[in-house]
């Protein structure tokens, strides 16, 4: 999936307006955004009034004697995705992408987003609310505030890294920023604010867990002990640290399987924060919740996680903490002096490395995976030349064949099903409301992942089943390139991504072309689509055995077509001629690419070397899967589609003929 994170992240477009170029507004009429200079101005349908709200809002405001309120759009855990509990910044503006920061004043109201969403905020926002574009909120702060002013902010809403930045930039020109327990739209919100979660809590099979909590636990306790500054506990805040690290799951959070919920352990206790009420005996009983030992589970209530977490650091204590997860309102309980900062916890850091079974875990899920992109694209190849098939069925379509998969647990994100213009936006979605029908004349991108009980899945492939330009053909294949050269790579142990990141980026900017969002993210076993901390941007860490990571180079014409290519890779030793310790990629996403976009002649022999290989694996290991349960038509596609490429392409095969040989090669018979 072509990374969120890169450029701005998602819960701070507060600092910064991010674009990825400007989405195209073709086949806007007047009634389809608002228009705010007319009187009385024009307002469309799919617009919300906010003017209660924000009058609402604007008392508790003047109440705590504020000129500002900030509203970002995260939750307490730094989430990626968000529950609809805490989609605040969504219900006051009406505006719900999934980026932007709001700011209400006494008389103003203000949102900033990137440049993927000015047209959905135009639809839907009233003339309340100003749009902002360009420029970044500290700097209309200190337009809007006067001096001496006072900006409130919910503390659990806000990294440390984002409040060290307003703080400094407002101090430094005699504003306040201050800190307000209280979150002030929920008081406004009351009732009508959707119910935090209740679904139970459990469990994994033993048969879907790398190794037990108390193993890991054990570990961990074991990097405090190695740990100069001596820490007395680590605190967790990520919501996926905590699941991971007690084999537990719940449904809190869109796309991720995770709960709300905290974790504080020493070497004599585990207290995790959460509602009990979710857990059943059994899963009570698994956590040891029954007893004090140093390996068992004491519950607390999720509320108290504030005042438990101040009592004990009232002691003689050390707390190791990772900052890029930790909230300014946990933050701010514990004395400098008697923190242990990282940019990253102990638990987020070892997670990233993947057992033997955690591997196996995964690769299998991909297998499995295969087989449902597999099916799509052969039913698109059969269904888009009628006419009938449109940007969000097609998606809906891909996220039920992943769902007849075993151990499913539905989509990692939300499916990207983009054709022609549209796949130029990176991070396009198409609605019921709003999509393209797909053709056989233009290019269609499709970035889509699952959730299974053994592992999460995230791939992209481009497909054209006409006839490309031979532009088209040329970025494909040089995005192509940069997926091969840096999956085929042997580096060094312990380089970071960030050293190798431009071997996928080599072959476009040979020719002046280039992308502009990430190049990979780290992915988990039934957990995060996008999992810190392994990637290849500058705040990853070092590469080493057993992480797993998105290889996914892209190309994007404005306004006329996108390409994306992304597979997951896992890392693994490397065998040199020389002694040494390096490492390689082994790509574990099983789906051949379009043939039709491939020019071959761009192709080194070690790269075309490199494909026909990667071709034989999917044989070997999808092929099987798909003949055992007599997926007779998608099996003919796959050996079509996997024939070895030459410096001349043999002329393909008909459908029918493969079959034929297909059906031949179940029953046990010869051609």
């Amino acid at each position: 999936m072509a990374w969120a994170r890169w450029g701005c992240c998602p819960w701070l477009v507060l600092l910064c307006a991010c674009t990825w170029g400007r989405p195209k507004a073709a086949n806007l009429t007047r009634e389809d955004v608002r228009n705010c200079s007319t009187s009385p101005p024009y307002i469309p349908v799919t617009a919300v009034n906010t003017t209660e709200r924000l009058t609402a809002l604007r008392q508790q405001i003047q109440m705590l004697n504020l000129s500002a309120y900030i509203i970002p759009d995260t939750d307490a855990h730094m989430s990626e995705y968000i529950g609809d509990h805490d989609k605040r910044r969504a219900w006051i503006t009406g505006f719900t992408g999934s980026a932007g920061t709001a700011v209400v004043t006494m008389g103003k109201a203000a949102l900033w987003t990137d440049s993927r969403y000015w047209t959905q905020a135009e639809r839907q926002m009233d003339c309340n609310w100003e749009l902002h574009r360009e420029g970044n909120i500290v700097t209309w702060l200190l337009t809007e505030v006067p001096v001496g002013g006072l900006v409130g902010f919910d503390p659990f809403l806000f990294s440390i890294d984002s409040w060290e930045s307003y703080n400094a930039d407002l101090q430094a020109s005699d504003r306040q920023l201050v800190s307000i327990a209280d979150n002030l739209v929920d008081l406004v919100w009351g009732s009508e604010r959707p119910a935090v979660p209740s679904q139970p809590i459990y469990a994994l099979q033993e048969a879907f867990i790398g190794s037990t909590w108390q193993d890991k636990v054990s570990d961990i306790r074991s990097q405090m002990q190695q740990r100069r500054e001596a820490p007395t506990a680590v605190l967790l805040s990520a919501l996926d640290e905590t699941a991971w690290l007690f084999n537990l799951r719940s449904s809190d959070i869109p796309y991720n399987p995770f709960f709300y919920s905290y974790t504080l352990f020493t070497d004599s206790f585990i207290r995790l924060f959460v509602n009990k009420s979710r857990l059943s005996s059994e899963t009570l009983q698994y956590l040891n919740a029954d007893c004090t030992l140093h390996m068992c589970v004491q519950l607390e209530d999720y509320s108290q996680v504030r005042d438990s977490i101040k009592a004990y650091a009232s002691g003689d204590v050390r707390i190791w903490i990772g900052t890029s997860y930790t909230t300014y309102g946990i933050y701010e309980l514990i004395p400098k002096e008697k923190l242990v900062e990282d940019t990253y916890s102990p638990v987020m850091v070892t997670k990233a490395v993947k057992n033997s079974k955690e591997q196996a875990l995964l690769r299998a899920s991909h297998v499995r995976d295969a087989v449902a992109v597999i099916r799509y694209l052969v039913w698109l190849e059969k269904n888009v030349p009628s006419g009938a098939v449109d940007e969000f069925s097609g998606a809906e379509l891909l996220d039920k064949f992943r769902g007849e998969e075993e151990f499913s647990s539905g989509p990692s994100f939300e499916t990207i099903s983009a054709s022609g213009l549209n796949a130029a936006l990176a991070h396009y979605s198409p609605t019921k409301e709003l999509h393209r029908k797909l053709s056989s004349d233009e290019m269609y991108l499709v970035d889509s992942g699952g959730q299974y009980w053994d592992g999460t899945t995230d791939i992209t492939r481009t497909v054209h089943w006409g006839t490309p330009s031979a532009f088209q053909k040329e970025a494909y294949t040089r995005v192509l390139i940069g997926n091969i050269d840096l999956s085929r790579l042997v580096f060094p142990a312990a380089t970071s991504g960030r050293m190798v990141e431009a071997f996928a980026r080599k072959a476009l900017w040979d020719v002046g072309l280039n992308y502009y969002h990430g190049t990979g993210h780290g992915i988990g076993n039934f957990l995060c689509v996008h999992e810190w901390p392994v990637g290849f941007q500058s705040s990853n860490i070092a590469m080493a055995k057993g992480m797993f990571t998105s290889i996914e180079p892209g190309y994007y014409q404005d306004g006329e077509f996108g390409v994306r290519i992304e597979d997951i890779a896992l890392v693994v030793e490397a065998e040199t001629k020389y002694p040494g310790t390096y490492l390689a990629f082994e790509v574990v996403s099983l789906v051949p690419y379009d043939r039709n976009l491939i020019d071959v002649s761009l192709l080194s022999p070690e790269q075309l070397q490199y494909v026909n290989r990667y071709y034989q694996t999917i044989r070997e290991k999808v092929g099987p899967e798909l003949q055992r349960r007599q997926l007779l038509e998608e099996f003919a596609w796959l050996q079509q589609h996997t024939e070895p490429l030459s410096a001349r392409a043999p002329r393909a095969a008909s459908l029918v003929s493969l079959l034929a040989v297909s059906v031949l090669a179940i029953l046990g018979w010869s051609a």
